[in-house]
């Protein structure tokens, strides 16, 4: 397929030096000259593009939980991060169909406060949101370490940046805010049932609240119980969440997930004549679900739900949602996506086209747009090559850290990247000096090459593949007395809510570091293998064909899909056998 060289994209959070520094020596710090991911998924050989079509979803890998807004002709999508940081990835297209990240929401320490918490913590369920009535942006969103709770930052231009946050003074998760046309603003949100009046686990309630745009904060005593439970109480459906209201001909409507995010997910809606309500179920939800269909189907997506509502270019509007594409053994490695669909709005209730029926993965572009994957720095979709060799002087937004910034441990230089290495693992809940990129296909090779000679048994260098601190793989270089070893480890939690880490040495290799060696995972579907070379082009294999079954979502746990990260500790704990 074609190639990408899309990192050359200026980024708001990027290295702090304006030039690239001169190059040090490495000695226990790894240097990184080049990464190549590529993707190569069979959906993508079998369904090629013709003339106005686009590829569904329009961001694959871990970007789930999407929320959309609009001004004028400028269109802005944030999605979950958990732990990831910078956090709150955010997007700009003027079509909806050609995409480009412009940074981050939560892109410092002062907004985002994840240093201690697990992966799957942080960052839930972010919502944007424009407001006409004083031109601004805001951000809203749960996030669940540092002390924050509930909080909302906001802008007048998403490409310069947003506030320190406001911490909003309610419970819950998964808050949105919603600006009348009289001025008058609300924020609603998922929260437990009043107390004692819990009838089932999974019983949720939606909440409404007026909020006070002066002061950034809710109205103390306004707020009230508009959903109880999701739309039929007596059917006990679990987890109504992710609402969103809109007003459309003096109607109030309001948006939510029901039943979960896993296999029962679906977006359900309800109508009001006042903004707080009270509220009535549609007759014909859920207008979106893929939960009734064959689960062997071809071209498999599913758990479709958590969706915001947008109007398009074209007048049309359209849904954002997440949903997921797993593998033939029906493992999430991916993650939860951001897909899109039309909707239909030309009766009372809007319903998404084609979102009752299993899903297909391409789209008809609206107004004739042209499809610019991975041209112009638009974000790349289908099978896609990316190559960084670590010659500009700041990195792309798709390279994350986790729990911190990632420039506390990356140093750019003439001779290539160097990660600084922490002294800590990947299977501690602490910062890690690792750099990340998401996985996008089930079919994928990432390849990096690196120069590095670790001083002690305690030093390691390379990659890793990582669904959370319990469940990833290491794959990196390390010392044992005088020699040195390529080590690969499979790192999984012990029992479904264990704490211990039961840690297998599944190969090692000697090796000799003297001249630089390319480390690769490859995968196709959940099986994945890693190898090394040194010369660039003739690999071996290390450990044979193993499981990718811990770096799914539907194995492991959490919210997360695998990350592919470049990696340097100073507290390894490998010890080779």
């Amino acid at each position: 397929m074609f190639l990408l060289v899309l990192f050359s994209l200026a980024s708001m959070t990027g290295f702090s030096q304006s030039k690239k520094q001169k190059a040090k020596k490495p000695t226990n710090v790894p240097t990184f000259t080049r990464a190549v991911y590529t993707g190569n998924d069979q959906v993508y050989i079998d369904n090629p593009l013709k003339e106005g079509e686009f590829y569904n979803p329009i961001l694959q890998g871990c970007y789930p939980d999407p929320s959309i807004t609009r001004k004028g002709d400028d269109y802005y999508l944030v999605c979950s991060t958990f732990a990831m940081f910078p956090g709150v990835p955010i997007f700009h297209s003027k079509d909806l169909v050609n995409w480009t990240q412009i940074g981050h929401v939560l892109d410092r320490v002062s907004q985002l406060k994840v240093h201690d918490c697990g992966i799957s913590a942080g960052v839930y369920a972010p919502a944007i949101k424009y407001n006409p009535n004083n031109d601004t942006f805001y951000m809203i969103t749960t996030e669940f370490s540092g002390g924050f709770g509930n909080i909302v930052v906001k802008t007048k231009d998403p490409m310069k940046g947003w506030s320190d946050p406001y911490k909003l003074q309610f419970n819950g998760i998964d808050p949105s805010l919603f600006f009348d046309d009289n001025g008058k603003a609300y924020v609603v949100h998922n929260d437990a049932p009043d107390q004692g009046k819990e009838l089932y686990e999974g019983h949720r309630v939606i909440k409404i609240w007026e909020y006070d745009v002066e002061k950034d904060q809710v109205i103390a005593g306004t707020d009230q119980i508009i959903v109880d439970g999701g739309v039929d109480l007596s059917k006990k459906p679990i987890w109504i969440e992710a609402p969103h209201i809109y007003k459309r001909n003096n109607k109030y409507y309001l948006m939510c997930a029901e039943g979960g995010t896993g296999d029962w997910h679906s977006e359900v809606i309800f109508i009001s004549d006042n903004a707080k309500g009270p509220y009535k179920p549609a007759p014909n939800n859920p207008i979106l679900t893929q939960r009734h269909f064959p689960k062997d189907r071809v071209n498999k997506v599913d758990w479709a739900g958590h969706a915001d509502l947008v109007e398009g270019p074209d007048g049309k509007y359209y849904g954002v949602f997440l949903a997921i594409r797993p593998n033939e053994k029906d493992q999430v490695n991916i993650g939860r996506e951001t897909f899109i669909l039309p909707v239909d709005w030309s009766g009372t209730f809007p319903v998404f086209e084609n979102g009752m029926v299993p899903m297909e993965p391409k789209l008809k572009t609206p107004n004739e747009v042209q499809y610019k994957s991975g041209q112009d720095g638009f974000f790349p979709n289908g099978n896609f090559t990316i190559t960084e060799n670590f010659t500009s002087e700041k990195l792309d937004y798709r390279w994350i850290g986790l729990r911190g910034p990632r420039e506390d441990f990356i140093t750019l230089t003439a001779n290539g990247l160097q990660i600084n290495p922490f002294p800590t693992t990947v299977k501690e809940v602490k910062p890690t000096s690792t750099l990340f990129h998401r996985q996008q296909h089930s079919n994928f090779s990432f390849m990096a090459t690196m120069e590095y000679t670790p001083l002690s048994e305690k030093d390691l260098a390379g990659i890793t593949c990582l669904q959370s601190e319990s469940f990833n793989y290491v794959f990196g270089i390390t010392k044992k007395a005088d020699e040195y070893y390529l080590v690969l480890e499979k790192n999984q939690r012990k029992g479904r809510f264990g704490r211990a880490i039961e840690s297998e040495q599944v190969a090692t290799a000697k090796i000799d570091v003297k001249t630089p060696i390319t480390l690769q995972v490859k995968a196709k579907g959940a099986d994945y293998e890693f190898s090394y070379s040194v010369n660039g082009t003739d690999f071996i294999n290390v450990g044979g064909i193993v499981s990718g079954d811990i770096l799914s979502t539907n194995v492991a746990g959490g919210f997360t899909g695998c990350l592919i990260g470049l990696y340097a500790t100073s507290a390894n704990d490998i010890v080779i056998k």
